[in-house]
């Protein structure tokens, strides 16, 4: 990964994926890109999974606040919380709203208990034309051995 340009974009409702992002972001130096949808989700949890489960049963892609410009990055860190068997709405949208061609994915998933599910293979799904690589997945933003983890993976890369 040392050669190639490299975008962290990242949804984050709670901070996990947030403080998994960062950390990539340091160990890689590459740039970082928070996804946004443009209407915010609640702050309350109840009000939020009541929001999220509508857009996701419904297939609602929220409008994004934003957008970057991927055509200067070789490698894109996507990473996303694990919510009802899938990935966040507004990551799909992120997916869907740019040309992942010939472009190397690495999915990195946070999850309340679930695990990871098949949201890489949704991701390739998504970003036709990528190559994705295999995902970090962890619970909630981690646990002691998270960081050790996470080099290990990244050194993989």
């Amino acid at each position: 990964m040392k050669s190639k340009k490299v975008l962290i974009a990242y949804f984050s409702w709670g901070g996990n994926t947030k403080t998994i992002a960062q950390k990539i972001q340091a160990k890689t130096n590459g740039d970082i890109f928070e996804i946004k949808p443009k209407k915010q989700y609640p702050s309350d949890y109840h009000q939020t999974t009541v929001v999220a489960k509508n857009e996701i049963y419904n297939k609602v892609l929220p409008e994004l606040n934003n957008n970057i410009d991927i055509s200067l990055y070789d490698a894109i860190f996507v990473g996303t919380p694990a919510w009802w068997y899938t990935m966040a709405p507004a990551v799909m949208t992120f997916l869907l709203s740019n040309d992942f061609a010939g472009k190397t994915i690495v999915p990195f998933i946070t999850h309340g208990g679930g695990g990871e599910y098949n949201i890489a293979s949704q991701i390739k799904e998504f970003a036709k034309g990528s190559e994705v690589l295999s995902p970090f997945v962890v619970y909630n933003n981690g646990d002691t051995n998270t960081y050790s983890k996470l080099d290990l993976w990244l050194n993989n890369l």
